[in-house]
């Protein structure tokens, strides 16, 4: 049991993001199962408006793009973040590294807790550059709070997802160590 569920603390915000667009993406499902299952204190709230983020220019920056300043505000107001993401062509999807790059500037993630998801085995360089990309903007990668999933059934919603014992297992694993992070950090 971690500290936050023996505190009467305020709630802790966790941002999860999925680096796919699709609405019913393998990521998007296990980040809602992740929400599903996390303790009653915990509130994980899955970043939608990815793809509304205009694509990166840093001299934009002073224009204050509304997209911007409120991915950058959900972060900010956020104690963890949650990353899954698919790969494609051995690496990031843009869409995601799009919106890495235009916080790498105002500092959201520098020593914020982060985990990351992965819902396939095979898929090792988009992880390996995540944590490189959030290694170079001082992020905090968790890796006791990453985890590969086994293969997700591209049928199941959410609910079930979260039914699945052993995937239950491992969401609430991963999730109880990215609180511990937060509570060392404080």
């Amino acid at each position: 049991m971690t500290t936050f569920q023996n505190q009467k603390t305020p709630n802790i915000q966790i941002l999860a993001i999925s680096g796919s667009l699709r609405a019913s993406s393998s990521n998007a499902r296990l980040l809602q199962a992740a929400a599903l299952l996390a303790p009653k204190e915990v509130k994980i709230n899955l970043y939608q408006n990815l793809g509304e983020l205009p694509h990166f220019n840093p001299g934009l920056d002073d224009f204050n793009i509304s997209a911007v300043l409120d991915f950058r505000n959900q972060l900010k107001n956020s104690h963890a973040v949650i990353i899954s993401s698919p790969e494609y062509a051995h690496g990031v999807p843009g869409t995601l590294k799009n919106a890495l790059d235009w916080i790498v500037g105002s500092g959201e993630l520098v020593e914020k807790p982060i985990a990351l998801f992965n819902t396939s085995a095979r898929s090792t360089f988009a992880q390996a550059s995540l944590k490189e990309t959030i290694s170079v903007m001082l992020g905090r990668i968790v890796e006791e709070a990453s985890i590969t999933l086994p293969f997700i059934d591209k049928n199941l919603d959410a609910n079930e997802i979260a039914a699945n014992p052993e995937i239950a297992r491992l969401l609430k694993g991963a999730i109880d160590a990215l609180l511990r992070s937060i509570d060392s950090a404080s």
